[in-house]
């Protein structure tokens, strides 16, 4: 009888697994952005939900989910990267005998095409987020007028860059072109999608990568142009 081990790490298992974490993914790139959209309502707004999330539960639940979204971002990562080269691979192999249209459900696109490639351009991305943003780039925090770290302030000096704004709004893009195919084809590697529900998913995910796309482009643009750091 197979191992659990090698049911979850077969061609299958690792779909399954990158479509999970996809999922779970996604869920956090909501909520981020929710929590992000404070940015336009202020400083005090923006430092107040941020000293929350630091302070909830003593501190203890931020580490704890930091935690989880990194188990999670290790999990997809290396099962679809196994998937977009060792596995494909293998089909590479016997397609090599007969060059074909794969049919049915397979939906070859760009934002397919380029997965592994956004993600990768994700990955830096996210790496320079973290310490731009929460490390503050190795340098101490200010505190604003009520004492919380004025993480505001960090974001407004960040964006007063026109580079990094540029860098941001392009990577914002390419996460929408992941989204594009990574939001249907997650239900698609669960087996919650067929023939009926594919088109529907398939028209879902245009909406909501350009939603998520958008609401991410406003941010660095509308602290650029808006606050005092960023003329």
């Amino acid at each position: 009888m197979a191992s659990l081990g090698s049911i979850a790490w077969s061609s299958v298992g690792k779909k399954v697994i990158t479509g999970i974490t996809g999922l779970a993914l996604f869920g956090f790139v909501c909520v981020h952005l929710l929590g992000n959209l404070t940015l336009l309502i202020g400083p005090n707004a923006f430092n107040s939900y941020a000293h929350f999330l630091e302070t909830a539960a003593h501190g203890w639940l931020i580490y704890a989910f930091e935690v989880y979204i990194i188990a999670v971002f290790l999990f997809h990562i290396v099962s679809a990267v196994t998937v977009a080269w060792t596995d494909k691979r293998k089909a590479r192999q016997a397609g090599y005998k007969y060059s074909r249209d794969a049919g049915g459900k397979s939906r070859k696109s760009l934002a397919s095409r380029s997965m592994i490639y956004t993600g990768a351009i994700l990955l830096v991305f996210i790496i320079g987020h973290i310490f731009l943003f929460k490390f503050n780039g190795g340098n101490p925090h200010t505190l604003d007028e009520h004492g919380y770290k004025d993480l505001y302030k960090v974001v407004d000096e960040v964006f007063a860059s026109l580079g990094f704004v540029i860098f941001t709004v392009v990577s914002m893009i390419l996460l929408g072109l992941h989204l594009r195919h990574g939001f249907w084809s997650a239900f698609q590697s669960l087996g919650w999608a067929n023939d009926r529900y594919l088109p529907l998913l398939e028209n879902l995910a245009r909406v909501v990568a350009v939603v998520i796309a958008v609401g991410y482009i406003i941010l660095p643009i509308y602290m650029h142009l808006t606050q005092p750091g960023g003329h």
